[in-house]
């Protein structure tokens, strides 16, 4: 009986096309069964999170007499998709350092051993970052629906559908929360060099100006608290991953020097 032909070894570690669609497969595979599992649970939340949600509207309707403020369920079905959908978004939050980390694990293998440490730690740091942003709209958002109703003319009635309304709530949650994990994206660009440091850092009036125009387009002008509880971290992270990335140039920019000066590679301009 011939014996099996052995498969070759791939000491570097290099992946086909085909093995990485597979690879991706298996991740969102975990990511999505993550969301759903932690999902499940939240049927029971449903009620407090939708009764926290909609307050700003009944808060404006009660604040003055001449404004009608209601939520409206405008189809059969729409009451069940509110709750259906309360339950993916807070199972997308639960479930934050499941998916993360199978998205990091997807992209982690194309940097180096030593690079991996720093995106290891880096995946630490973001669940927790992607959370508090969340956590941070959810402060601010009353201020959002206050501000916007506030625009609506006596005697007026405000009919909101509930669907609409969900939306626009998730989306601004789940924005600040992706936005509170930029700074690590920019972390893993200046790992696989795409940008530098220098870049990011050389950026950093364009950052506070858009983080600026941000808090301000998301917080009333006469709620300046919030306003600056949302710029100060979102600002001190950018500049925290533009020192991160600095420091990584360095490191690299010594190995790279070192090892041209142990082989005698000519690295000048020519």
């Amino acid at each position: 009986m011939a014996g099996r032909t052995a498969r070759p070894r791939n000491p570097e570690g290099r992946m086909t096309l085909g093995a990485h669609l597979v690879e991706l497969r298996k991740r969102i595979t975990i990511a999505g069964l993550s969301i759903v599992v932690a999902a499940i649970p939240a049927w029971w939340a449903v009620d407090p999170i939708w009764a926290a949600l909609s307050a700003p509207v009944l808060v404006r309707a009660e604040a003055d007499e001449n404004v009608q403020a209601t939520l409206n369920y405008t189809t059969i079905g729409e009451a069940f998709d509110t709750r259906l959908l309360i339950m993916i978004v807070v199972g997308i939050i639960a479930s934050s350092p499941i998916w993360l980390y199978q998205l990091w694990a997807f992209i982690v293998p194309a940097l180096h051993r030593e690079e991996k440490r720093y995106a290891i730690g880096f995946l630490a740091a973001t669940a927790p970052l992607f959370v508090g942003g969340c956590l941070a709209a959810w402060y601010v958002f009353p201020n959002i629906v206050t501000l916007l109703t506030s625009f609506s003319f006596d005697e007026s009635a405000t009919f909101l559908s509930a669907r609409i309304y969900l939306d626009f709530a998730i989306k601004f949650i789940l924005a600040i929360g992706v936005g509170f994990i930029f700074p690590v994206v920019l972390v893993a660009l200046n790992f696989a060099r795409v940008i530098t440091g220098g870049s990011i850092l050389k950026a950093w009036r364009w950052a506070i100006l858009g983080v600026a125009t941000f808090t301000a387009l998301a917080t009333p002008a006469a709620d300046v608290l919030s306003m600056v509880l949302l710029a100060i971290p979102m600002i001190g992270l950018y500049f925290l991953a533009a020192a991160v990335a600095v420091l990584h140039d360095r490191r690299v920019a010594k190995k790279d020097a070192a090892f041209a000066a142990e082989y005698g590679i000519d690295t000048a301009p020519a």
